[in-house]
């Protein structure tokens, strides 16, 4: 199967001349497709197509725009199993989790679809009686996509959705890890159809990025992906003075009190640290559990740990699948050696999956990690798989010290009973967004999502707050004519 870009309404092969491979991280023996490695040729192509339809598209009506929208939602939801059977091919997780994140893309469509009424700026008064004095939003313009390979569904949509409702063109570069699931989205919004060049696709690597970034006719860029190359993009947006959003890293912590439903904390520990193979920014990865019920804690979780079943997406038995690369996968294992060595204690998983069924894919046994302190690497730095470090700390001063003593800030959790204490954590805990006995991963489509810290810029994706980077304020004065 050999894909193309889509670019102004029509699929065409990347100038370059040159394709890439995606194969199954569950069975490497299995060719997905071929796909475009796009350079800067392609990349201006998309640009050029885009800013043609951005004056005909940013003049039609809200409701107009939400039309396409719903229409894409309607084609989304027909498809969702063709869908969902393609992400697990491509990406891993479980079907389950793969439908469940196609429906979280209809859901994404339709609610902003729904917000294209809500587009609105604000009347101020003026101290001039005769003027009339108010507020518009303006779409940004064109705005170029970079999106991760974890969820190929949900986060092209949570940004695609948005930056359509408000009036803007778009050019979207996929990982090159989940170039297939893109390749959907774009028949779908094809099929929607969306006029000639609002919306684009550009499959590739680091160079098409790069150019997207650098394109002189691109008036932002939203980024989800490492820090390290967050930074960068930052640097080359303020260089020619593009809008940027960035969400990157995260190290997230739950909490665990005293008090604690310990059922509860254990299963929702392990399914936030587990689900998806640990491959998520509000992945759990730190379990910082005070002394009293540490010892149980843990007992637990190592049991449930060590019950999960590991397998591909398409296993109906399967809690977790493989990572999404070989490189993947050895950076997982690296982690785990260099905390041993750092005098971590591994109670269960860490190895490379060596039964005979797995043996054509990049799978990691689930890891429970304890004796972990705070200033080990493990402790500190994104692992990216299915590992938890426990830390044990001997009050809830200690939790949040700890808790807060690292570079990110994306995603929190405390299981208490105690609503005094619950209420401190949501005010103290240096995140942006908090759960109180729930799991750290995941937050519902109409609310703001981002971090504090290392792991976002300034700006918040998903709900409302969309609108404040997809847009740009224009403040307007009326007078009447004459004296």
């Amino acid at each position: 199967m050999n894909l193309a870009n889509y670019i102004n309404g029509e699929w065409i092969p990347a100038r370059t001349g040159v394709t890439f491979e995606r194969r199954n991280p569950a069975d490497t023996r299995d060719l997905v497709g071929r796909f475009p490695e796009s350079g800067a040729e392609d990349v201006s192509a998309a640009v050029e197509a885009a800013r043609a339809a951005l004056p005909t598209w940013r003049r039609l009506a809200p409701d107009a725009r939400a039309q396409f929208l719903y229409k894409a939602a309607d084609l989304l939801a027909a498809r969702k199993d063709a869908v969902a059977a393609a992400l697990t091919r491509e990406e891993g997780k479980s079907l389950p989790e793969a439908a469940g994140e196609t429906g979280r893309g209809v859901v994404l469509l339709r609610y902003y679809a729904g917000e294209g009424l809500r587009v609105g700026g604000d009347v101020i008064p003026s101290t001039n009686p005769n003027t009339l004095l108010f507020t518009e939003r303006m779409p940004l313009g064109v705005v170029g996509l970079i999106t991760p390979w974890n969820f190929p569904v949900a986060i092209p949509l949570w940004k695609i959705a948005p930056a359509l409702i408000y009036g803007n063109c778009v050019i979207l570069k996929p990982s090159e890890l989940a170039p297939h699931t893109a390749h959907l989205l774009a028949e779908v919004l094809h099929e929607a159809g969306l006029p000639k060049g609002v919306f684009n696709l550009v499959q590739g690597g680091r160079a098409a990025g790069e150019a997207l970034v650098n394109a002189p006719g691109v008036d932002g860029i939203s980024f989800t992906g490492s820090t390290a190359t967050g930074k960068s993009i930052a640097r080359a947006c303020v260089e020619r003075g593009a809008k940027y959003q960035l969400e990157m890293g995260g190290k997230n912590p739950v909490v665990v009190l005293e008090d604690a439903d310990l059922s509860q904390a254990v299963e929702l520990t392990v399914q936030g640290a587990m689900r998806s193979a640990g491959e998520k920014c509000t992945a759990t990865s730190r379990a910082i559990v005070v002394d009293r019920v540490a010892d149980e804690f843990t007992r637990r979780v190592v049991g449930r740990v060590r019950d999960l079943h590991l397998g591909p997406g398409t296993d109906p038995d399967a809690y977790l699948g493989p990572l999404i690369s070989e490189k993947a996968r050895d950076n997982v294992l690296t982690n785990i050696e260099k905390a041993k060595q750092e005098g971590a204690h591994v109670l269960c998983g860490g190895q490379a999956g060596h039964r005979p069924d797995l043996a054509h894919g990049h799978y990691v046994w689930p890891a429970v990690l304890d004796h972990v302190t705070p200033g080990m690497t493990i402790a500190q730095e994104e692992v990216f798989g299915p590992v938890l470090a426990i830390l044990r700390v001997p009050d809830f001063d200690a939790a949040l010290k700890v808790a807060n003593d690292v570079a990110y800030g994306l995603s929190a959790s405390v299981f208490t009973r105690d609503l005094g204490n619950a209420m401190r954590f949501a005010r103290e805990i240096e995140a942006g967004m908090v759960r109180v006995n729930g799991e750290t991963a995941g937050v519902e489509p109409q609310a703001p999502f981002g971090g504090v810290k290392a792991s976002s810029s300034f700006s918040r994706e998903q709900g409302q707050a969309a609108k404040d980077f997809y847009t740009q304020i224009k403040t307007i004065a009326f007078d009447k004519a004459g004296a």
